[in-house]
């Protein structure tokens, strides 16, 4: 099979929540995030994750198409998240964006700066 011309979409956001309590719960956003997967036919690999002092967590999601990392910062009540999807065998942009968007309305949040890198 012939890959596609484009390798894939990384998104990279920068987000504000006034939703604290989710800045502070690791567990909750990996069960979203593995939910959301699930419906876009998404493949886990693998999953780590560290859960701070103050209960602020890091996380990466590695895929069979790439990986999706997340970072928290409660006390300026902002996260950094980002995903990429590899096009090696279908056209994933479309499951990037979206994965994007529910990730936004997850933590009810105001996008402070959104990046997007065509692979």
């Amino acid at each position: 099979m012939k890959p596609l011309s484009s390798k894939g979409l990384h998104i990279l956001l920068t987000l504000e929540t006034q939703s604290e309590d989710l800045l502070l719960d690791c567990s909750r956003f990996l069960k979203y995030t593995e939910s959301i997967l699930e419906t876009k036919e998404v493949e886990i690999v693998g999953i780590t994750e560290h859960v701070f002092e103050n209960q602020s967590f890091t996380a990466a999601v590695c895929l069979k198409e790439s990986h999706l990392c997340i970072h928290t910062w409660p006390e300026f009540k902002q996260l950094t998240f980002d995903v990429f999807l590899c096009n090696y065998t279908q056209d994933n942009t479309q499951k990037v964006e979206q994965i994007a968007d529910e990730i936004v309305q997850y933590f009810n949040a105001d996008v402070i700066q959104k990046h997007k890198i065509h692979r």
